[in-house]
């Protein structure tokens, strides 16, 4: 009870009235304290995140940089190294889907950021992606028409798209006309793409291997092996034991050694 309800009552114990005077001071100094010195608004200290940068310390600048981009106060200059610098050591770690959400945010910050659409792109090429790091890519020369190294990547990506087209053209055909087959082996290979595309395989390897042969006769030797090779399938095929998959494949494996490849 307060000092006064207890003088109000007429009866009061001596004790009463000193524990309620010191209950009494101690709510007045709270809420002068409280009104008189108002809680320090604390700004972020990027000092760490960039040490950790400098020591090139990956697992460091993910801890301490990621502390401080939680900071409510973080200023945007200093957000968006600490988000580059993370999203780079994620990428070293070959932590790819962090160091595209790092990248997305530094560029939601700063959408000019050259450097930042050429690394975000290379992950998406690394992750499968490639219209995605296509247009990262584009997007990094469009913003810095001298960027080589985004100039490279988007002419490499671009033929990448270009020989994956082509493939997907001649997917599932083989090296010969399926509407003028006529043995059981050639129709069993047009019925089946996965032996198609190894027939194409092969035959393109061959050609290009004897036109590499370093003389007339090598190659004369080389086009025999091809020739008893196809000889011994199209006898072969059909009888029990006999895997012409297995040997196709062998075939164009030998074919690829002889290659250099």
């Amino acid at each position: 009870m307060s000092i006064p309800g207890l003088l109000m009552r007429g009866c009061f114990d001596i004790r009463d009235i000193v524990a309620a005077s010191l209950l009494w001071m101690a709510f007045a100094q709270a809420a002068f304290a409280t009104g008189a010195e108002p809680a320090k608004d604390v700004k972020a200290d990027p000092t760490p995140c960039f040490a950790a940068m400098s020591a090139a310390d990956d697992d460091k600048i993910i801890g301490v940089c990621g502390e401080l981009l939680d900071h409510d106060r973080l200023a945007k200059p200093d957000r968006i190294k600490a988000l580059m610098a993370r999203g780079g050591a994620f990428d070293r770690k070959d932590n790819i889907v962090r160091a595209i959400d790092d990248y997305d945010d530094a560029l939601r910050l700063d959408p000019t950021l050259a450097d930042i659409f050429n690394a975000r792109g290379e992950l998406w090429r690394r992750k499968g992606s490639r219209p995605k790091a296509l247009a990262d890519f584009g997007m990094a020369i469009k913003l810095n028409p001298d960027h080589a190294t985004a100039k490279a990547n988007y002419k490499s990506l671009a033929l990448e798209l270009e020989r994956i087209g082509a493939l997907m053209a001649v997917a599932g055909k083989p090296s010969f006309n399926c509407k003028t087959a006529r043995r059981g082996v050639e129709k069993a290979i047009c019925a089946n793409p996965e032996l198609a595309d190894l027939d194409r395989e092969i035959n393109a390897v061959n050609i290009r291997v004897i036109g590499e042969a370093r003389s007339p006769g090598d190659a004369r030797a080389l086009q025999r092996e091809q020739n008893t090779f196809i000889a011994r399938r199209n006898a072969e095929f059909g009888r029990p034991g006999y895997d012409m998959r297995k040997e196709m494949k062998e075939r164009l494996q030998k074919l690829v050694g002889v290659d250099g490849y």
